[in-house]
């Protein structure tokens, strides 16, 4: 344990005191991955991920990776090896795998392109081993919840990364290899640059936008003990994952792939789990919805150990609902498992929302309130843009995913109406991460205090009077939602100095809030006051 201790001191006074000697041994440095379908070409990004590239360095010239398998290939998204269970383990047990030791996260902006090169990991940020995935396809919506550490540099690598996604799974359910000896990887080396021919000129890798450049914009880090929110206005939902859970958003590959995910902490046999997912009603009533589903219900418990323990109709957010209570019994650890789900469908005009838990029987009841807590903060954005009411509550025009990352959408694209004047002036602009960078403040900062709490109540019924006919108006006059933009712009800078008050502090948050509005008030006010008197006196 002092081993351990005193290497990882020694590393952080390398990487502080002379970082570009340590970088160094891995610039000319690539690794050559050799499989049964060709080489795969990569190199390093030591400057972004120190400890991951040393982790991989080390494995590979060990001959830890000789032998195993790309044992999960989704085309279009990624292939994943490096399990040494899969040399001659269990196919079970493929995925499960690693070395003793794990690498914390070094997350990055570099982007999940295609040709990058990743490492895996569970629910826990730091449980990186030896597991790595290569991407087939653009796959952003992981940018910055895995550590990149490495990319792809020949053509040929490519070629091979190609014939590797496209082998056949037999539509396994965890997309194994139907035979394993096409996709296994022989040897990895680890050899200088210069031995390497036909390397490819590549730009540096494109990176996600981050704030680092502004440290003073840098947000507060989310605050483990609260629930962390995920809004979407291209899905219409505002989604509460319980504190210390994953949040997570997968490709959407099919209907039937949940739309949010979160991932909980093992308590017990497994990871509890909830998901959402979201489909259109396609024209079909309620009670068309329930029969559906009831008829998808039948044919599993024809088919397995699937068992329904209750069914009944309720009314959630003010939609019919279906509540359901569900047990089956799967081999997910090498020995049988019952496993419960709570199963809610809330039917609405366009779309059906199903939110689901899943937990092994003995452990359900344990965490059965939080999945409940997190149905209770779900909302459907038309209906919380029209919400008042929550002093803690502001509108969600503004578009953020699980990493902070704004997505490709348009004004157009939000059908719903009312909600925050300044969100949608905001929306699909660089102003939009500062929207979200307020909303953490308020939340971490200011309603942490009696006087913020109270000044918000204030506020949010005199800002609500008038703000969601504003915002109307700007959907409709996209030169009005420019003519608010450039007028928000300097309010939007100052409010972040509401983020050096002290966590808690009345007497900070009442000094920073007087000196932010005094501020404003000379901006707003006062020079255009000026400059008119000045005018009129020449």
């Amino acid at each position: 344990m002092l081993n351990k201790l005193f290497a990882v001191l020694a590393a952080s006074v390398l990487l502080a005191g002379s970082g570009h000697l340590v970088f160094a041994q891995y610039d000319d440095k690539l690794a050559v991955i050799e499989t049964s379908q060709g080489s795969l070409v990569m190199e390093f990004f030591p400057k972004d991920a120190p400890n991951h590239v040393a982790n991989f360095v080390e494995l590979a010239q060990s001959g830890f990776y000789d032998g195993t398998l790309f044992h999960r290939i989704i085309p279009t998204f990624m292939i994943q090896g490096g399990d040494p269970n899969t040399i001659e383990g269990d196919p079970s047990t493929w995925g499960q795998g690693g070395p003793e030791s794990n690498v914390a996260a070094e997350f990055n902006t570099i982007k999940h392109n295609r040709g990058i090169v990743s490492m895996a990991r569970s629910a826990s940020p730091d449980s990186a081993g030896s597991q790595f995935f290569i991407v087939h396809d653009n796959s952003n919506f992981l940018d910055q919840n895995y550590t990149v550490f490495g990319r792809l540099v020949t053509e040929a690598s490519f070629v091979t990364l190609d014939k590797i996604a496209t082998i056949d799974t037999a539509n396994d359910p965890n997309n194994r290899p139907a035979d394993p000896e096409q996709v296994r990887i022989t040897k990895i080396s680890i050899v200088d640059r210069s031995d390497v021919p036909d390397l490819m000129s590549l730009d540096p890798p494109e990176r996600a936008p981050t704030l680092t450049e502004r440290p003073d914009m840098i947000p507060p880090p989310p605050d483990p003990s609260k629930p962390q929110l995920f809004e979407s206005p291209e899905l219409g939902i505002v989604f509460s994952a319980p504190p210390g859970w994953l949040l997570q958003q997968p490709e959407k590959i099919n209907e039937q792939i949940p739309d949010v995910i979160a991932v909980g902490p093992q308590t017990g046999t497994i990871n509890p789990l909830i998901s959402l997912t979201i489909k259109p009603t396609d024209g079909m009533t309620f009670d068309d919805a329930v029969e559906e589903k009831n008829k998808t219900l039948s044919d599993l418990v024809g088919a397995s150990n699937f068992e329904i323990l209750s069914q009944e109709e309720s009314t959630i957010l003010n939609r019919p609902a279906l509540v359901l209570f569900l047990t089956d019994n799967f081999d997910i650890t090498g020995e049988p498992l019952d496993v419960k789900f709570k199963d809610i469908m809330i039917y609405d005009s366009e779309k059906i929302y199903t939110l689901t838990y899943a937990n092994s029987a003995v452990d359900f009841d344990s965490q059965l309130t939080i999945f409940d807590d997190a149905v209770a903060a779900f909302k459907i954005l038309a209906d919380a843009e029209t919400d008042t009411d929550d002093a803690s509550d502001m509108t969600n025009d503004t578009t953020s995913d699980t990493t902070g990352d704004m997505t490709d959408t348009t004004n157009d694209d939000v059908e719903e109406g009312g909600g925050c004047l300044i969100a949608t002036a905001a929306y699909g602009s660089e102003l939009a991460p500062q929207v979200q960078l307020l909303r953490e403040i308020r939340d971490s900062k200011v309603m942490s205090t009696n006087s913020g709490t109270a000044f918000m109540t204030a506020f949010n019924d005199m800002y609500y009077s008038f703000s969601p006919i504003v915002a109307d108006m700007q959907r409709q006059n996209p030169l009005l939602q420019d003519a608010v933009r450039i007028a928000i712009t300097p309010l939007l800078h100052t409010l972040p100095l509401l983020n050096y008050a002290e966590t808690g502090s009345e007497y900070d948050i009442l000094g920073y809030g007087l000196a932010v509005i005094a501020l404003n008030a000379g901006m707003y006010v006062a020079a255009p006051a000026i400059i008119i008197w000045r005018i009129k006196r020449d």
